[in-house]
């Protein structure tokens, strides 16, 4: 029989048992027959195609140990890989890196995607473990083998799928991974080959029912990787083709998933037809390496004499970054929804293959963690020849499953091992423990129909014999057996193959003598006194702790101020566990610096940036990057951002900024920026403006009013001699009406700072409010506005501590006792910076002592002077007031002409010289005395 009837006659016997089988299960030819029948004519088209086409699942053992043993027998010239085009410059550097890491795309700005997207993250995770590894190692260490990605570009992976499809899903397996393994890829997308599991949910589910097994990773486990382990080229290819032809024509009719997959197809096979007319390559002399959902295609352009007529569109002006970042098993499992655990038992599962089938796989040169490959003598005889494929699925699926004997030594020594892990996790196992387990594992695989327990039953069977009610550690029995079983492997970029900017970071740290790139924290002292040279790591780890996660760079002694310089520091650096953050700062520049200003202008220049935000920036740019230049235009922008706000919500956080800079700049600059005298002059005429409306609206809460207070009260020195002037500010306060208790009280406190009202005016209001039976219960309202006046009006500390304890003395219980929590809550919430004020004062007024509290008597509760001792001070004022006037003429002339006095000197005989004055003035007179005595 020549080869064109073996080709057409292959699947002839399968055809008509599946005839047979959908008619009696279906009671004749229908749908059924439809679908089964599809799926044979789906395997002979893919097995017949002259591309060879290699059908894998993602982190199989099966599909890489039959990858291994494939290209050592065919020794393609070319591979084409079911990975991301764009992503190929990057694979040589896997060398440099311990498995698993994930090849990543990212783009922090886009240009054609909608702004919420950002940032862009797409991976593809690779483990030893995997055929796509196999694949890539031999092509890279084979002189004259081409690897070829033919999958669509990172930018087109954004292009055709829908934002909502994005959506990791959580793991599916009995305990989730670690939260801080699961986070090593992030909300990045992930792109697998072989992305192979039922989407029609009823499928699964059936399949898990009738599998006796608790999830699809088990069940994939039992009846696929075991029975394929040790499968010839032919069987493992139509099997595959099988399950990825059912899950296909079985998936939900989703008409953009179906889009998006077959748009891939085409794609894939565009780019290898062009691929083989440009070189002249023979498809035999190649290998197609894709999942299997997308092996057996229906697509028009399939195949190497497929159409012609997809057209790949051009890619956005998104500007894309790549680089290796650290990946895990855990984050494997999270982001693809695999069971925990389960890439982990098949990396065991791989090297049993290995050992078994005595298979040698490919590794990289130099790869870390992976064992020194073994020399070998170069190969150059031509491909073998390969017989025409035949139907080897009717033998296999009529064949009864070999049943694997029972390993006792491996699984005593599981038993063993998970109860000494449990006795260092603090569980009360013992020897019976052990043995419960092993007898347990037996019985749960006999009611599971398996003849040897799979590490699945193994875990279910610990789980029951020895973890009782509680668990005493940190880690429960399932974990315990992940771990036992290979434990989660974090895989780590090495130092070449990291970005320009990671690579500084390290070198600049290196004076720190710390293995930084390996996982876990690392206790840094930095003492710049004996060592100055650390002063510039100590600019780095500052850095690092603004732009990186919480963790990587944590102080635990020292803290940057401004107009500060450390000492002493020190510090946890955890820079290897939060490797992939690093390498993502060095998509977005070349050293922490440059990342840092750039987002400190991307903050400052945001459409939804407040003054506050931006005087943040300009803080930040003064502490962290010591530059006048940016800090500049920075602060003109806060100006105009500033001039633009109608709202007061920021005040109280822009009046802070302004003071810890004005601090700054006064005490460490011999003038003060043009930058900050304008804001201060501009804000001093804005707060003006807006300060009637902030007082009656009731959007504007008291803290941001007196935040605008502080700002004109505290910078007004300032902006006065910058030009502004002081009639601005009394007639805002003149033009101010507020309504609210609290703000009535500030205005008060503004009113008596300006000289308006008297202390003794401001004490009969509060006087005439507590004997108002009326206004009693709005009275604590009143000393909350008192207490913010605080952050303006600092001196009018004595006074709130007399209106609180008149309060206290006086309001009924039925008023007082609902107002303490809102008294509490205000100081805790809005006036912590105000509440060590009133206590200082508080302290200053009361006595020290509880025996002398009896004898005490409040100041301003204070016995008035007798009457007849008033006019004798005031007579005795005149008298040495006169004196004074007469000693200094040129003084009293000047204190008499800025008082507005008018008047000439009288001679000797008449009164005495400036009586008049000091009659008029008597304090005066009396202070002047008082401190021309004093000097």
């Amino acid at each position: 029989m020549d080869e064109t009837t073996a080709d057409e006659t292959a699947f002839t016997a399968l055809r008509t048992q599946l005839r047979e089988a959908a008619t009696a299960f279906a009671g004749g030819p229908d749908a059924l027959e439809e679908i089964l029948l599809g799926i044979v004519d789906d395997i002979d088209r893919a097995v017949h195609e002259p591309l060879e086409i290699f059908p894998v699942c993602h982190h199989s053992p099966a599909s890489a140990t039959a990858m291994a043993r494939r290209l050592r027998e065919k020794r393609p010239k070319a591979v084409y890989l079911e990975l991301c085009e764009d992503m190929a410059p990057l694979l040589t550097e896997l060398r440099n890196c311990r498995l698993p890491v994930a090849v990543q795309a990212f783009a922090a700005e886009v240009d054609g995607f909608p702004a919420q997207w950002s940032p862009l993250s797409v991976v593809a995770p690779i483990t030893e473990a995997s055929a796509e590894y196999q694949a890539i190692a031999y092509a890279l260490e084979t002189p004259d083998v081409e690897l070829v990605l033919v999958d669509r570009s990172s930018d087109h992976v954004f292009q055709w799928d829908a934002r909502g499809a994005h959506a990791t899903g959580a793991g599916s397996g009995p305990e989730a991974p670690a939260e801080e393994e699961a986070a090593l890829h992030g909300d990045a997308v992930g792109v697998e080959i072989g992305d192979l599991r039922p989407r029609f949910a009823e499928l699964e589910e059936h399949l898990l029912r009738h599998g006796r097994v608790r999830h699809w990773s088990e069940w994939w486990h039992q009846y696929v990787e075991l029975p394929l382990g040790e499968s010839d080229h032919d069987t493992y290819r139509q099997v595959m083709f099988l399950i990825g032809s059912l899950f296909r024509r079985l998936a939900p009719g989703d008409p953009h998933r179906v889009r998006v997959d077959e748009d891939r197809e085409r794609h894939m096979w565009t780019r290898m037809r062009r691929h083989l007319q440009e070189t002249g390559t023979d498809p035999a002399d190649c290998l197609y390496v894709c999942g299997a959902f997308h092996a057996a295609s229906r697509v028009a352009e399939f195949g190497v004499l497929g159409e012609d007529t997809f057209e790949i569109g051009p890619r956005t002006a998104t500007r894309w970054q790549y680089g290796l970042i650290p990946s895990s098993h855990a984050a494997i499992e999270a982001q693809f929804g695999l069971a925990a655990g389960s890439v982990s038992i098949a990396a065991t599962l791989w090297a049993k293959n290995l050992r078994r089938t005595r298979v040698e796989p490919y590794r990289l040169a130099g790869q870390a963690g992976a064992g020194r490959p073994k020399a070998r003598k170069a190969v150059a005889a031509a491909p073998a020849e390969q017989a025409p494929p035949s139907d080897r699925l009717t033998g296999f699926l009529g064949r009864p499953p070999v049943l694997d004997g029972l390993d006792e030594a491996e699984l005593l020594g599981w038993s063993v091992e998970i109860v000494r892990a449990a006795r260092r996790s603090g569980y009360p196992a013992s020897t019976a423990d052990a043995i419960a387990v092993f007898e347990t594992s037996i019985l749960l695989a006999g009611i599971r129909d398996r003849a040897k327990p799979t590490p699945y039953d193994f875990q279910d069977a610990a789980v029951t014999c020895i973890e009782k009610d509680t668990v005493p550690g940190r880690r429960d029995v399932r974990r315990l057996v992940e771990i036992m079983m290979g434990g989660d492997r974090v895989g780590r970029v090495g130092y070449d193959a990291l970005p320009p900017l990671a690579r500084d970071v390290h070198d600049r740290l290196a004076p720190l003598n710390l293995k930084l790139q390996q996982r876990g924290v690392r206790r840094a002292l930095l003492d710049m006194a004996a060592r100055p040279e650390l002063e510039s790591c100590s600019d780095v780890l500052w850095i690092l702790r603004r732009l990186m996660p919480h963790g990587a760079a944590r102080p635990i002694m020292g803290e940057r101020k401004l107009g500060e310089r450390p000492i002493q520091e020190s510090w946890d650096l955890a820079l290897g566990t939060h490797q992939r953050s690093l390498i993502e700062l060095g998509y977005e520049g070349v050293s922490v610096e440059q990342v840092l200003e750039q987002r400190l202008r991307r903050t400052a220049y945001d459409s939804r940036a407040t003054a506050a935000t931006v005087l943040g920036a300009v803080e930040d740019t003064v502490l962290y990057l010591r530059g006048h230049r940016l800090a500049g235009e920075l602060g003109a922008h806060a100006l105009k951002v500033l001039s633009a706000e109608r709202s007061v919500d920021g005040a109280p956080e822009v009046l802070r900024r302004v003071r810890r800079l004005l601090a700054y700049y006064r005490t460490g600059e011999p003038v003060l920026p043009p930058w900050i005298e304008s804001f201060v002059k501009a804000g001093y005429a804005h707060y003006c403006t807006l300060l009637p409306t902030a007082f009656t609206d009731d959007d504007a809460g008291v803290r941001q009013v007196g935040a605008m207070l502080g700002f004109l009260f505290g910078m007004e020195s300032l902006a006065l001699s910058l030009g502004c002037d002081r009639t601005q500010l009394e007639l805002a306060l003149a033009q101010s009406r507020p309504r609210d208790p609290a703000k009535t009280a500030l205005l008060w406190a503004a009113r008596t700072h300006l000289g308006q009202l008297t202390r003794a005016q401001l004490r009969a209001r509060c006087d005439e409010m507590l004997g108002n039976p009326m206004v009693v219960p709005a009275y604590p309202r009143y000393l909350s506005g008192f207490l913010h006046a605080l952050e303006p009006v600092p001196g009018l500390a004595d006074f709130v501590v007399e209106a609180v304890s008149n309060a206290f003395a006086r309001l009924p219980d039925h008023v007082l006792l609902p107002w303490l929590p809102t008294l509490i809550t205000t100081l805790r919430s809005d006036g912590a910076e105000l509440a060590p004020l009133l206590i200082r004062e508080a302290g200053r007024t009361f006595p020290g002592r509880l025996a002398a509290l009896d004898a005490w008597v409040p100041p301003w509760r204070a016995r008035a002077e007798p009457e007849a001792v008033r006019p004798a001070r005031r007579s005795g004022a005149r008298a040495s007031g006169a004196a004074l006037l007469a000693a200094h003429p040129a003084a009293c002339d000047a204190v008499a002409g800025l008082l507005g006095c008018d008047g000439t000197w009288q001679s000797a005989e008449s009164a005495p010289p400036g009586a008049a004055l000091a009659d008029r003035h008597p304090r005066t007179a009396v202070a002047l005395e008082a401190l021309l005595a004093a000097s």
